[in-house]
């Protein structure tokens, strides 16, 4: 029986960390947000571990400027200023500026932002709680159901089944991101759930992440072992049935 998700190994774990590390060392990050309707993006280096490594920023999704009240002005102000700042590697100064931003009012790309700072930060409770009211307000980011599932994996203790929660809805929002299937079949193949982590990395394969084919081959092996180590041990049960019964 293939282990459930709870029960991730610790050098698998380390493993799956490391591949996620990649995907997350500089988690995706939203420019700006319209306050009421879904972000935009647009190219960043976010996922340096294969050439699609290009990922989005939000940009305004009002018609103009002009339709926004003063207060919704400022706040995407202080948001601008923040991205600037962490794209400088300013961490504290981005982090201030979100904060400005969300003391203003509360927007999905400033919480989504913050997350990214506090996530460097390695405060990952705290980016967790800031990603989560993100998706409150935008329940359709798939970036930040990603960035979810990069700090599950990474915390202590980590919750990978809560990491391939987060991944499986990244990737019903996001079907044709072959990036979130590679790295959903990441950690399904670390907690044993070989089957749909060969379904996750052929997706990934079709999408055109050709690294992925090595996984499918290694997964596919461990899938076969897997099954013949059940067939052995359903024989060795009835052999040892065969023998009662002859006793």
């Amino acid at each position: 029986m293939l282990a459930s998700t709870s029960r991730l190994g610790g050098n698998a774990l380390r493993q799956v960390a490391r591949s996620i590390i990649r995907t997350a060392s500089h988690p995706r990050t939203l420019r700006t947000a319209s306050l009421v309707a879904p972000l935009l993006r647009a190219p960043t280096t976010a996922i340096p571990h294969h050439p699609l490594a290009h990922r989005t920023y939000a940009s305004s999704t009002t018609p103009t400027s002009s339709s926004l009240d003063p207060a919704d002005q400022e706040s995407q102000r202080f948001l601008e200023e923040g991205t600037t700042h962490l794209e400088a590697g300013d961490l504290p100064a981005a982090k201030a500026s979100y904060l400005r931003s969300l003391s203003i009012k509360r927007n999905s790309s400033a919480l989504f932002n913050l997350g990214v700072c506090l996530y460097h930060d390695r405060d990952l409770p705290a980016a967790i709680d800031a990603w989560k009211e993100s998706l409150a307000l935008a329940p359709e980011s798939a970036d930040a159901h990603t960035n979810l599932a990069s700090a599950y994996v990474l915390s202590k203790p980590s919750r990978p089944d809560l990491a391939v929660d987060h991944l499986k809805t990244a990737a019903k929002i996001t079907p044709e991101d072959p990036e979130i299937q590679y790295n959903l079949a990441a950690v399904l193949e670390a907690c044993e759930q070989l089957e749909e982590a060969l379904i996750a990395y052929k997706r990934a394969k079709e999408g055109g992440i050709e690294r992925a084919e090595q996984n499918i081959r290694n997964c596919s092996a461990k899938l076969l072992s897997a099954r013949f180590a059940v067939q052995q041990e359903m024989e060795e049960e009835e052999r040892v049935k065969k023998e009662r019964k002859v006793e």
